[in-house]
């Protein structure tokens, strides 16, 4: 039992010091483009009842949810994504609102994945949902505010990829294949099992055609060409549609400036059931999982009482903080921390010294000398925990070290 006091669950871990103050610089950052864009901030609960993530809603599975109850034997769950809450709260708040809102967001989510080893169970997220326009050029907006997040970051080699939902949909439902037929097609795509995807479409009773369209989503990624080669392949109009927004977002992200970031992957489906139209997923190197993620939900709001379209993201932080890392991209944190180190008759001159300089904005750490320590001893203190500068006040007056490199 002692042993847990000093470890944290599997899952979790804590974040300090200088890698929590890089942290907030990056979360600063993209919060500041969020702002250029004319994000609101919103706040939403860390639990909430269980129906908002619900399996109707489209959210996690329920077997990863962290559930309990409270004294009325309400189940209630930490949330495990942060979009139905903010679905939530724009059906309570802006019922009647039917010009564009714009809102982000920035909390942790929870996800109980223990067969995931190495996974971690809590992430920090930073966000951004756009509601009440349907339209392709706020899907190019959602685009382009992603990509100047990134960049913002300090990332500068990246891709953002582009699916649809809709065009996997309408191969689909032009089949004619039932839910069950549907729910194995999806699993072998989002598993990159295209092996086992040809063996199970070959016994389908469906046209040589569609079997082919089915067995070449293994190939339908690359630039804005490619879009193309897959309006030869499906005859549906529910594909072709979306492959037509697609177009028509790629044409509105060059005012932009940022086409060169995106490529499609008509292959892309998500766990997540609210998606009704694009979604995309951002990648760099120096992580193997998405740095962000988001995508269209026309129809969430909708089981929370409000009809109106939708689209967001979401920036998985700790992934990004290892891509940063891991490319070495430097997050200058300017800091200009004092301490002021006394001796006992010398209290008063460093509590006046310390409240002035904070009234200027400075950030003061005041510590009375103890006689167990020598003054070599607390310059080594100040630069370990990187102080700019030491004030040491005696009975020769006031003394200052500088204690960066």
């Amino acid at each position: 039992m002692e042993e847990k006091l000093l470890h944290t669950p599997d899952g979790v871990r804590d974040i300090y010091d200088s890698e929590y103050k890089r942290k907030r610089k990056v979360m600063s950052e993209l919060h500041h483009v969020l702002e250029l864009y004319s994000y609101r901030d919103i706040q939403t609960p860390t639990f909430e009842y269980f129906d908002i993530f619900s399996k109707e809603k489209g959210s996690a599975p329920s077997n990863e949810m962290f559930k309990f109850f409270d004294r009325d034997n309400n189940t209630l769950v930490l949330r495990p994504d942060i979009t139905p809450s903010i679905a939530r709260c724009v059906a309570k708040y802006y019922e009647t609102e039917d010009l564009p809102i714009r809102l982000c967001y920035e909390g942790n989510t929870f996800t109980n994945k223990i067969s995931h080893q190495g996974k971690l169970c809590e992430v920090t997220q930073v966000g951004g949902e756009l509601v009440n326009d349907d339209s392709s050029a706020a899907d190019a907006e959602i685009l382009a505010t992603v990509v100047d997040c990134i960049q913002a970051s300090g990332l500068e080699e990246f891709q953002v990829e582009v699916g649809e939902v809709d065009f996997f949909k309408g191969v689909i439902e032009e089949a004619g294949l039932s839910v069950e037929e549907e729910s194995h097609i999806r699993a072998y795509i989002q598993n990159k099992n295209f092996f086992g995807l040809q063996e199970y479409v070959k016994q389908l009773d469906i046209s040589e055609h569609l079997k082919q369209v089915l067995v070449s989503f293994e190939h339908l990624f690359g630039g804005v060409d490619m879009l193309e080669q897959a309006q030869k392949l499906v005859q549906n109009r529910r594909s072709l549609e979306a492959l037509d927004r697609l177009q028509k977002v790629y044409q509105a992200l060059a005012f932009y400036h940022c086409e060169e970031h995106i490529s499609f992957d008509l292959s892309m489906l998500s766990d997540f059931k609210y998606y009704t139209g694009i979604l995309f997923k951002g990648y760099t190197y120096g992580t193997g999982a998405a740095i962000v993620r988001g995508g269209r939900y026309n129809a969430l709001l909708r089981q929370y009482g409000k009809e109106a379209p939708a689209i967001g993201f979401a920036f998985v932080i700790d992934e990004l903080m290892n891509a940063i890392s891991r490319q070495k991209i430097e997050v200058v944190i300017e800091e200009q921390d004092i301490v002021i180190l006394y001796q006992r008759d010398f209290q008063q001159k460093a509590v006046e010294l310390g409240t002035t300089m904070r009234k200027e904005g400075r950030k003061v750490e005041l510590i009375r000398m103890s006689q167990k320590k020598t003054l070599d001893e607390y310059k080594a203190y100040a630069k370990r925990e990187h102080f700019e500068t030491l004030i040491y006040l005696d009975q020769a007056g006031q003394h200052t070290f500088e204690c960066r490199e």
